[in-house]
C-alpha cells in the first residue's frame, strides 16, 4: 500500500474509532442520562511513552509524569471555540475536586507546533489555570504522540489565504499513574461531570 493510501486509511481508521466512542458517551447510563466517560472497544490501546518540551523549555517525557494523574488534552492555541472551551471546563473541574486536584497533572498538547512553540503555550495555558502544563516539540514528536493516543488533526488552509487552522479530535484522556487509560472523555461533558468522574476514578485509587 503506498504512503498517501496508508495515511488516509490510518485517518479513517481513527475516526470511525472515535465515531463509535461518541456514540458510547450519548448512551443512556442506569438513571437514564448520557454517561460522563465514553468505554472504548475491548483491547482499544491508547497512550505510550513520549518525548517533548515543555512550555517551560524543558524536554519532558512520559516517565516525567510517572506515579501522577494526567488530565490530557490536544489542541491548538488558535483554536477558536472547543480548545478554549475545553480548558476552561478543565479549570473548573479542578476548581470543584479541591485539594484532590494535587493529585492530577493536565496537560495541554499541541497539534500546531509550528506555530505554539514553548513561551506561545506558556501564555496561553496561563489565562485558564496555572496548573495546565503546556507541551510542544518538532512535528515528528507531535506526531508520534497524536498516533500513541489516536489523535486526529489536520491543517486547513483556506483558499482567501487567511491564517490555518488545525481540524482536530478533543477528547480528554484520564490516565492513571502507570500511564493506562483510565477514562475517556468527550467535547460535550461538563465541568461538573468530569470533576465526578475524576473524583470517582482518584477515590478508587487509595
Amino acid at each position: 500500500m503506498k504512503a498517501p493510501l496508508r495515511l488516509a486509511f490510518s485517518g479513517a481508521l481513527i475516526l470511525l474509532v472515535l465515531a463509535g466512542a461518541i456514540l458510547w458517551l450519548t448512551r443512556p447510563g442506569p438513571g437514564g442520562a448520557p454517561d460522563a466517560a465514553i468505554a472504548l472497544p475491548a483491547g482499544t490501546r491508547i497512550g505510550g511513552p513520549f518525548t517533548l518540551i515543555d512550555d517551560q523549555n524543558r524536554p519532558v517525557t512520559d516517565e516525567t509524569y510517572h506515579g501522577r494523574w494526567l488530565l490530557i488534552y490536544f489542541g491548538y492555541t488558535f483554536c477558536p471555540d472547543v480548545c478554549p472551551t475545553t480548558l476552561q471546563t478543565i479549570a473548573n473541574a479542578l476548581d470543584r475536586l479541591g485539594k484532590t486536584s494535587a493529585r492530577i497533572t493536565p496537560l495541554f498538547i499541541t497539534v500546531d507546533p509550528a506555530r505554539d512553540t514553548p513561551s506561545v503555550m506558556a501564555r496561553y495555558v496561563r489565562q485558564f489555570d496555572s496548573r495546565i502544563v503546556g507541551l510542544t516539540g518538532s512535528e515528528p514528536q507531535i506526531a508520534a504522540i497524536a498516533k500513541a493516543y489516536r489523535v486526529y488533526y489536520a491543517k486547513e488552509t483556506p483558499k482567501d489565504g487567511t491564517a490555518y487552522t488545525m481540524d482536530h479530535s478533543s477528547f480528554l484522556y484520564l490516565m492513571d499513574p502507570k500511564g493506562g487509560l483510565a477514562a475517556l472523555f468527550g467535547p460535550q461533558v461538563t465541568a461538573a461531570e468530569l470533576a465526578a468522574a475524576i473524583g470517582q476514578k482518584l477515590g478508587q485509587d487509595k
